[in-house]
């Protein structure tokens, strides 16, 4: 079923989850033991993400490095399939630029298709490690809205190939990126609302937002879509802070503020047990008021943290 489907026949806030998949090596178990126990909520969808291949050198026995392309977490169409199988609820993979031609995505898109997966996140994804800058696959999607607008074709019977006539119009339910305190690399965020606004113009059915730990921002981020036009549904995304490294990780990856409340807390606390409490009770008081302020789901960001994911839920609901 597709995620907006979901929203319109909740009659209550829907949560979500969102899963890597294993490092390379690991079974599909690590997957179902990361979320059995989530399992209790009846989460509406679990996301999947992407992750691009990266650039190694490998040390020969001569002494000499190699040069070669590995993906430490593949799997993502697969893992799709297999929670659909074992849970019998819906997964949402993400599809990004990064990595992909258009070729090998039109040819993802029809094995999403074939396996029933409705859903997918449209991202442009980041930079390669090596790279400074986002740089696209030969013959690839520049931007998000470029591979929206493929999606979008292929769901109007539109192939790369122009001799397919008449091709089967795979109807999936396509989510886009949001973020309430600007991409950032966007100059300001009248910018960034504008792009986004492209982006839902093009096809894009609901935005899922960046994590964010004010909930203020989120509030204003969803006025000014509101005042720009964009009627879609837009689910928040939210995560943990479970250690104090985060607290300058976090910005530097993800371009997000940490409020001083919630930083000040955590510099004090003597052990990880400690912030780990202190990021569970921020979390459970931003995801009730986020409740309260009608959102219509809840979509958290796991990441290895399953527990803290569970003690939040169970507090919220």
């Amino acid at each position: 079923m597709k995620v907006t489907d979901h929203i319109k026949q909740a009659k209550d806030t829907l949560v979500s989850f969102e899963i890597l998949p294993p490092l390379k090596g690991k079974m599909i178990n690590s997957i179902y033991d990361h979320l059995d126990p989530l399992m209790e909520f009846k989460p509406s969808f679990i996301n999947v993400t992407y992750h691009r291949s990266e650039t190694m050198f490998k040390k020969k026995s001569d002494g000499t490095f190699e040069k070669v392309e590995v993906r430490k977490r593949p799997g993502t169409v697969a893992i799709c399939a297999a929670i659909m199988n074992h849970y019998k609820i819906d997964a949402v993979p993400h599809l990004i630029c990064g990595g992909f031609s258009k070729r090998e995505t039109e040819d993802a898109l029809i094995d999403l298709n074939f396996l029933g997966i409705d859903n997918v996140l449209v991202l442009r994804g980041d930079a390669a490690k090596n790279e400074a800058h986002f740089e696209p696959e030969p013959d690839g999607n520049k931007y998000a809205i470029d591979l929206l607008k493929q999606v979008m074709n292929l769901k109007n019977g539109v192939y790369l190939e122009e001799d397919i006539k008449n091709g089967v119009k795979p109807d999936f339910c396509i989510g886009t990126a949001g973020y309430p305190e600007k991409h950032f690399e966007a100059p300001n965020l009248e910018t960034d609302m504008l792009r986004l606004k492209d982006k839902v113009d093009a096809g894009a059915d609901y935005i899922m937002t960046q994590m964010f730990f004010n909930n203020q921002k989120f509030f204003d981020f969803v006025k000014d879509c509101r005042a720009h036009g964009i009627e879609v549904p837009i689910l928040p995304g939210l995560k943990p802070i479970t250690n104090k490294k985060q607290l300058s990780i976090l910005p530097k990856v993800f371009h997000v503020d940490i409020p001083s409340d919630l930083s000040n807390a955590i510099m004090k606390a003597k052990t990880d047990a400690d912030v780990e409490q202190i990021g569970t009770e921020w979390l459970i008081q931003q995801s009730k008021e986020l409740k309260a302020f009608g959102v219509p789901g809840l979509h958290y960001y796991t990441l290895g943290k399953p527990n803290v994911i569970y003690n939040v839920v169970k507090a919220v609901r």
